[in-house]
C-alpha cells in the first residue's frame, strides 16, 4: 500500500502565499508523475499541475505565472508554491502519483486525503 500525505493548507488573504508539501510513503519502488488537483464546492476536481520524474511541468491556465511545482530530492515528495493566490482559488487541494511497487510492476495512480485552501477577499 502506498500513503500520500498532504500538508500546508489553510486560510490566507487574497495576494498571499501559502505552499503546500505532498510526501509519499509505504511499498514504493518507483514514483513517475505526480501533480496536484483541486476541487471547489459544486465544480469537477481539477488539474493545478503536474510534473514528471524528469522535471517536465505542465500548470492550468488560470495559475500560470503564481503556481510552481517541484520534487524534493528525494522524489518522493512534490510541493506546490502558491503565490499571488485569489479567492477563486479557494478548494480542496489533492495530490497525487503515479506508484509502481517493483520493477516489472505497472504504475498506480495513488491519491492524498485533500487539504483545503482557503482565500478570503
Amino acid at each position: 500500500q502506498v500513503q500520500l500525505a498532504e500538508s500546508g493548507g489553510g486560510l490566507v488573504q487574497a495576494g498571499g502565499s501559502l505552499r503546500l508539501s505532498c510526501a509519499a510513503s509505504g511499498r514504493i519502488f518507483s514514483i513517475n508523475g505526480m501533480g496536484w488537483y483541486r476541487q471547489a464546492p459544486g465544480k469537477q476536481r481539477e488539474l493545478v499541475a503536474g510534473i514528471t520524474r524528469g522535471g517536465s511541468t505542465n500548470y492550468a491556465d488560470s495559475v500560470k505565472g503564481r503556481f510552481t511545482i517541484s520534487r524534493g530530492n528525494a522524489k518522493n515528495t512534490v510541493y506546490l508554491q502558491m503565490n499571488g493566490l485569489k479567492p477563486e482559488d479557494t478548494a480542496v487541494y489533492y495530490c497525487n502519483a503515479a506508484v509502481s511497487d517493483s520493477f516489472d510492476s505497472n504504475y498506480d495512480v495513488y491519491w492524498g486525503q485533500g487539504t483545503q485552501v482557503t482565500v478570503s477577499s
